[in-house]
């Protein structure tokens, strides 16, 4: 690290001088004071700017600037987060890359970040400080009115600044005032959940469902409505189970069209088709000795549901252009949201198919059959979501926690990880207020309505919930609501339900 800088040994030494200094700050503005003073004396700039990113990463501000052995008074601007008019700050922080520049050109470089002076800047450093994640918060910049390569103070520098921004970030832990969570206990998933969050009874019913087939190589088929967290269930089955060395390849049969559905389940060999100009190994290849998730299985074509049922009775794999099959070891986990036997009675589903994927059927509880894991979900999800912004953990209004927990989640835990990271983000006194919500709660006025507008609400809710279920599918809804489509798209106009609705 100090093989660039002359004279190591006393450089190292003034570092350290630095770094025991600023530990010993007792507020903020003293930490990011010490540190662009630090900066400016160890290199021998006369210029040291700190810029800092907000807790939403939306704004950069320059928080602290020492200029010729003085420390400026703090700039009240700061940059929005496109950086566009800044390209090089753009870079550094874009790319987490050090930019070492020994010999400035105003007319090919944009600078106007730096204060103006009567000799103009003839060298920069800026250097990326990361937190404990590897993730950008901030730079430090120096600069010099002497032409030098200060490439050689990047890593003592960023060190430095690193140290403070963690030493900045436990003094405000220490001085936000201790309520709601010292108080509560931290959300640890049950002992048994395999990774999954929730001590509810039909969630303690999967826990005990999902131990039956961990170490038992049976296909297993996990149904459910949408967002109730089928991938995670899937994951876990994986992780926690024998094949947990081995990859785990999700596939959604739902995103891609029949043939390139094909060829990416099976792989295929140079000169199959057009524009096949090599071979493809494909994803039962890529999975073997360990797990391959196929969400949305209802809508797979059934074309390809002959092949897979063959690879799930023996095992035996074809790639396109090939005349010969090899045995592949994967095992199966299909997730639907859909009702198989209703399609299988609808001739869109593979009879034999549906009895080999459903060896062992699971099905998840939706988020309003489990109410009593609301809340610790909810908190779950505002805690990654502060973490992941790099803020402080917000606290709950009991306003707040009242009305989710009479909520009834139609879009089930990922609609309120979404409500729940939208409030975050909107949070800004570090309190989560019913405001920050969008709930769509039933309003007083239902009590002035009459039986029929009653009756119409109940019926418009119903369809949408379906539609919803069936991601807009007009046909499998009708089918799962037994009305004819005919019926089910005049309802929808007598509702005034678009497709935008659902």
């Amino acid at each position: 690290m100090f093989h660039q800088v002359a004279q190591p040994l006393r450089y190292a030494e003034a570092l350290l001088q630095r770094f025991a200094g600023l530990a010993r700050a007792a507020n903020g503005d003293a930490l990011l004071g010490g540190l662009v003073e630090g900066a400016a004396q160890l290199s021998g700039c006369g210029l040291s700017q700190l810029y800092l990113l907000d807790d939403t990463h939306t704004r950069l501000t320059l928080n602290a600037e020492w200029q010729d052995g003085l420390l400026q008074p703090r700039a009240e601007a700061s940059l929005p987060s496109d950086y566009d008019g800044e390209q090089l700050l753009q870079y550094c922080l874009c790319q987490n890359q050090v930019l070492s520049i020994s010999e400035l050109d105003s007319s090919l470089q944009q600078i106007g970040f730096l204060p103006d002076v009567a000799q103009a800047w003839r060298s920069l450093l800026c250097v990326p400080l990361l937190d404990e994640q590897q993730h950008v918060n901030g730079l430090l910049l120096i600069a010099s009115q002497q032409a030098s390569d200060l490439q050689g103070f990047a890593g003592s520098l960023g060190h430095l600044g690193s140290f403070v921004i963690a030493q900045l970030h436990l003094l405000q832990r220490l001085r936000a005032p201790r309520t709601e969570q010292a108080a509560r206990p931290s959300n640890i998933p049950c002992a048994s959940g395999y990774g999954l969050i929730g001590d509810s009874t039909p969630m303690r019913e999967l826990y005990q469902m999902i131990g039956k087939v961990l170490h038992n190589p049976v296909s297993v088929l996990l149904t459910g409505e949408t967002g109730t967290g089928k991938e995670l269930v899937a994951r876990a089955i994986h992780d926690c189970g024998v094949r947990r060395s081995q990859a785990f390849i999700v596939q959604n049969c739902a995103s891609l069209p029949e043939t390139l559905l094909e060829s990416e389940l099976f792989g295929y060999r140079k000169g199959a088709f057009s524009g096949a100009d090599r071979d493809h190994r494909g994803l039962f290849d890529a999975a073997d000795g360990g797990t391959l998730f196929l969400d949305e299985i209802g809508d797979m074509p059934l074309t390809l549901q002959a092949k897979l049922l063959r690879v799930l009775q023996e095992g035996e794999v074809r790639p396109l252009g090939c005349s010969e099959t090899h045995t592949v070891d994967v095992r199966i986990v299909a997730a639907t949201h859909c009702d198989l036997r209703a399609l299988v009675e609808a001739g869109r589903f593979r009879e034999d198919l549906f009895y080999r994927l459903a060896q062992f059927p699971i099905e998840l509880p939706a988020l309003r059959e489990r109410d009593q894991d609301i809340l610790t979900l909810a908190r779950h999800f505002a805690d990654k979501a502060s973490a992941f912004l790099q803020r402080d953990p917000c606290r709950w209004a009991d306003s707040t926690l009242d009305q989710l927990a009479s909520y009834a989640f139609p879009g089930n835990v990922r609609e309120l990880k979404g409500l729940v990271e939208r409030a975050v983000l909107l949070c800004e006194g570090g309190e989560l207020l019913p405001e920050y919500f969008n709930l769509h709660q039933t309003s007083n006025s239902d009590a002035n309505m009459n039986l029929r507008e009653r009756m119409e609400r109940v019926e418009r809710s119903l369809l949408l919930d379906c539609l919803r279920k069936n991601r807009g599918n007009q046909t499998s809804a009708a089918g799962e609501l037994g009305l004819p489509r005919r019926t089910l798209l005049y309802r929808m106009q007598r509702l005034n339900i678009s497709p935008a609705d659902v």
